[in-house]
């Protein structure tokens, strides 16, 4: 069988064509202390300067071993955008939302004449067009950004889950708000040179919301993201938080081609779930690849195999890697994909 680059058979895969092995990629966050240590790129600047996000993020591949880049780390560039309070991220510590600048329609014509190249979103295009420059023939470019529900909640606060109850219209004014932002800002990371796209939004969250509501402020959304994306031949994921069985059939009907679920999701019952989309996961990240330290990797070896035993296509941690993990467990799902072949 002929051997393909790390590019080439994730999109098989994809696809849904013959592979000579399952690749080894990370569709959630991949920075780790012992990464910036290596490549002297430390959050929080890893956050903000381009050259030390692709440098961070280009350690997933060259130190940790992944097949693929992936850039940002964190999912609060979109609400840091529009003007939310931002508590400063450590070494060890992503940034997070701490205030919020949408309570009714009006607010969002603020916005109006937005640059998508501004602020921190537009380093992290920048970010994606260093790896592009160096990776893009060889590996996966993995451009990423919070889904529009999730950027939505950023924006309102907690009432958020309150207000699509309520007040209907304002609801998907503001989704659709954040899902032409989220479009524009996907499709610039492509236009930079990201050839797979992930889309975390871990509040849009079935078990949260329930199936009627999932329909009607999610699905829609989603899959006008995906099907952009699509228009420029671009795969994509959807990640997001908690346990989704139940929801998995109705996720998958906005289009994506892969859906990441997380720990808290049994894998077998996952992939019985769904119709075409591929499912990625689902390692936990602190029980599995952290908690546990260097002399886990025997544990990450026979959690990887029961993952894989139970039929996922893409096996990846089931949420954002802790920073704190070590390079060796990673190393030690990654061998375990490797080796893996359909």
């Amino acid at each position: 069988m002929v051997e393909y680059t790390p590019k080439e058979r994730l999109a098989r895969v994809f696809a849904g064509e013959e592979v000579d092995r399952m690749p080894a990629i990370c569709a959630t966050q991949t920075g780790t202390v012992e990464q910036m240590d290596a490549v002297d790129a430390y959050w929080p600047e890893a956050h903000e300067d381009p050259v030390k996000m692709a440098a961070l993020a280009e350690a997933g591949h060259t130190v940790i071993g992944f097949e693929a880049v992936r850039v940002p780390f964190d999912i609060t560039a979109e609400a840091e955008f529009f003007g939310c309070g931002i508590k400063p991220s450590t070494k060890e510590q992503q940034p997070s939302v701490i205030s919020h600048v949408v309570s009714k329609a009006e607010d969002l014509e603020q916005f109006e004449g937005y640059n998508i190249e501004d602020g921190r979103i537009g380093n992290v295009c920048k970010a994606v067009k260093i790896l592009a420059d160096k990776y893009g023939d060889e590996l996966p470019i993995i451009g990423s950004m919070i889904g529009p529900f999730s950027l939505a909640q950023h924006l309102n606060g907690d009432s958020w889950f309150m207000n699509i109850m309520t007040d209907q219209e304002f609801g998907l004014k503001l989704m659709e708000f954040t899902t032409e932002f989220c479009t524009q800002y996907a499709l610039k990371q492509v236009e930079n040179g990201a050839n797979t796209f992930a889309i975390i939004d871990p509040t849009a969250s079935y078990q949260l919301i329930g199936a009627d509501f999932y329909k009607t402020f999610v699905v829609p959304f989603h899959q006008k993201i995906v099907e952009a994306l699509h228009e420029k031949g671009i795969p994509s994921i959807l990640h997001i938080c908690g346990d989704t069985t139940n929801g998995l059939a109705i996720m998958e009907t906005c289009g994506v081609d892969a859906l990441s679920v997380d720990q808290n999701v049994d894998p077998a019952a996952a992939v019985e779930n769904v119709d075409k989309a591929l499912i990625v996961g689902n390692l936990d990240p602190v029980s599995v690849l952290w908690n546990q330290g260097e002399d886990n990797v025997e544990g990450v070896k026979e959690e990887s195999k029961k993952v894989l035993d139970a039929g996922v296509q893409l096996l990846a941690p089931g949420c954002g890697i802790v920073s704190k993990t070590p390079t060796q467990n990673l190393q030690a799902m990654i061998e375990a994909a490797k080796n893996w072949t359909y």
